[in-house]
């Protein structure tokens, strides 16, 4: 009877739990929770990647396909592409640059990237479609875990119907629990109101099998002890350094712990109690580590953020100086290093900032590509003009005509310096061909004056004898006309002197032939200054500057005829003042005297002239 008594407090027990069971209900409820931030809190945990360098994300991403997570997987994908494609951009942005530099066009440009790149690119297509395949394959799994749990719910609905209740049924019971726990998840949309059903035909089985009470207690014991020990297991993971991995550990307790079953009534709360605080143990560890978290994640906003303010001057910066383009490109990777030294950013926040700055990053490089796009296309042009004079100045080297080749190589020269600059890949290979055009034609030339010299002063020897029999036939007073003209020929035919000795030479001959011709006897003053106008004109012919002299000459001689017939007008004119006065005959002579002198002189001048004309 005692017996029969505590067999009944416990149905009733039962009863009590089957009936007001909502622990249970709010226990899964809050399992779904906790999962839904174990979910939230695995995204926001993460490993520090900022140092990372390509190899090691490549690294990385392999052993995370090795490892089958998918959820760890695709937090790393979230965090670390970003940076990734911060460092295959930086990496292009140079590439860019150096390419430019070596004389490209930006629109030459084209970017592969590197080994590492590839195998990233490759390991990312193959998560993307495992990740595709697998999420395919979990939707179907869930489907087929429907199906099986709603097959299941079936048989235990009607094992709970059935009226002839045996160990046989229990056992049976208890092989569709094992099932039921086996069987993964099912569609969200379905999970409540299957767990819902499961439950209360659970409940409505225990509470019809009280013949087999013992069983039932039994049963419920082992699973406290089973419960008992997750606690303990839960208890130990506050103390795991890395929340990430007992976050991990705790989802796991908490599925296996949803999934144990009932327990008695009377420590079905306890050990609840105990479980959920160990969990918030668990769960208050990753919240101190997350707001820490936001905490830096908020310290490097304002310090990307002042940054961004920096970087945004230089997207309007234009200049004509590559100098000031290489400082300005400076600075802006010095603030890109400081960028790429912080850490991540919240994510609500990160898109403006990182927009605001990257954008007038790479709005400062176009402007840069732009500004040597027009440079390339200057010094394009001027390595066209530098071409041109190069093959100018081949065309002169080997040219003998000496004084007219230098004074034109000497005016490409002057030009060359006038032409801007040239792609630098090409600088030194136009230079050293117009140098060495120039260098072959002016060592030539070098050499030919060397020559030349030799040849100048055996003339200026010549000249100087003929000065010497000048000077010898006026101290013998045998000067004669054909003499002179015979020993002018001579002295006109010697070819250059030294510059240095021009002056001195001509100077000497024309003292002697000027004494030679006053020294020659027989003949009058006007034959002897016909004489030395014709010596005079006969040495102008060898004068390099002869055009100029003789024209100048003849603009003198031009001048005194003038002047003598202005003379002879006012002569003339003067005589009819004088009258039939005592002493006016006197005068008139006097100026009649004047008139035929004068009339003489422009006889002579004439006769200049006219010589002068058939000289020039």
């Amino acid at each position: 009877m005692e017996l029969e008594n505590e067999k009944d407090e416990k149905e009733s027990a039962l009863n009590g739990e089957s009936h007001a069971n909502p622990a249970v209900l709010n226990t899964e409820a809050d399992l779904s929770d906790r999962e839904q931030a174990d979910h939230a809190e695995d995204e926001l945990e993460h490993i520090d990647y900022s140092t990372f360098t390509k190899s090691q994300f490549v690294d990385h991403l392999k052993e995370l396909v090795k490892s089958g997570n998918q959820r760890k997987l695709d937090q790393a994908i979230r965090e670390i592409k970003p940076l990734f494609d911060e460092q295959k951009e930086r990496e292009r942005t140079a590439a860019l640059n150096r390419f430019i530099l070596d004389g490209g066009s930006p629109d030459d440009f084209e970017y592969r990237g590197d080994e590492h790149t590839h195998q990233f690119d490759s390991l990312l297509k193959q998560i993307r479609d495992r990740k595709v395949q697998l999420q395919k394959s979990q939707e179907d799994q869930r489907n087929e875990n429907l199906r099986k749990k709603t097959e299941l719910l079936e048989k235990l609905r009607e094992l709970v119907d059935s009226s002839d209740p045996s160990t046989q049924q229990f056992n049976q019971f208890k092989e569709f629990q094992k099932e039921w726990k086996n069987t993964g998840a099912v569609p969200v949309a379905q999970s409540k109101t299957l767990w819902a059903n499961y439950h209360a035909l659970v409940d409505r089985f225990y509470d019809n099998q009280s013949i087999y009470f013992e069983l039932k207690e039994l049963d419920r014991k082992k699973n406290l002890e089973s419960k008992i020990e997750l606690c303990a297991k839960a208890e130990k993971l506050k103390d795991i350094e890395k929340v990430r991995d007992a976050i991990k550990e705790l989802n796991d307790l908490h599925h296996e712990f949803k999934h144990i079953g009932p327990v008695p009534m009377e420590e079905k709360e306890n050990v609840w109690q105990r479980f959920k605080a160990a969990s918030d143990a668990v769960y208050a560890k990753r919240d101190e580590y997350l707001k820490v978290l936001q905490q830096e994640l908020a310290a490097n906003f304002d310090h990307k953020s002042k940054l961004a303010d920096e970087v945004a001057p230089y997207s309007a910066f234009q200049s004509d100086r590559i100098k000031e383009w290489n400082q300005k490109t400076k600075e802006v990777l010095e603030l890109q290093k400081k960028w790429d030294a912080i850490g991540g950013l919240p994510r609500a926040k990160s898109k403006d900032v990182n927009k605001k700055f990257w954008s007038a990053f790479k709005t400062f490089f176009s402007n840069k590509s732009a500004f040597f796009k027009k440079l390339d296309e200057e010094r394009g042009s001027n390595l066209k003009k530098k071409n041109e004079l190069v093959q100018r100045a081949l065309e002169l080297k080997e040219s003998s005509e000496w004084d007219k080749a230098a004074n034109e190589l000497k005016n490409l020269q002057h030009q060359w310096r006038e032409i801007g600059p040239v792609p630098e890949k090409f600088r030194e290979k136009v230079y050293k061909e117009f140098k060495e055009a120039c260098d072959f034609f002016f060592e030539q030339k070098r050499n030919q004056h060397g020559k030349v010299e030799g040849e100048q002063v055996e003339n200026l020897k010549a000249k100087e004898a003929v000065c010497a029999e000048l000077e010898k036939h006026i101290a013998d007073n045998t000067a004669t006309p054909a003499l002179l003209k015979e020993l002018e020929g001579k002295f006109n035919q010697i070819g250059f002197v030294p510059k240095k000795d021009m002056a001195a030479i001509r100077k000497r001959y024309h003292e002697a032939a000027q004494k030679f011709t006053g020294s020659i006897q027989g003949i009058t003053e006007d034959e002897k200054n016909q004489l030395l106008l014709e010596n005079e004109l006969a040495d102008l012919r060898n004068d390099p500057m002869s055009g100029q002299k003789i024209f100048q000459k003849e603009q003198a001689i031009r001048k005194k005829i003038t002047k003598v017939e202005n003379d002879i007008s006012t002569l003339r004119n003067n005589l009819e003042f004088f009258g039939r006065s005592k002493n006016a005959d006197k005068y008139k002579e006097e100026f009649n005297a004047k008139i035929r002198e004068a009339d003489e002189n422009l006889k002579q001048l004439k006769q200049q002239l006219k010589l002068l004309r058939t000289v020039s």
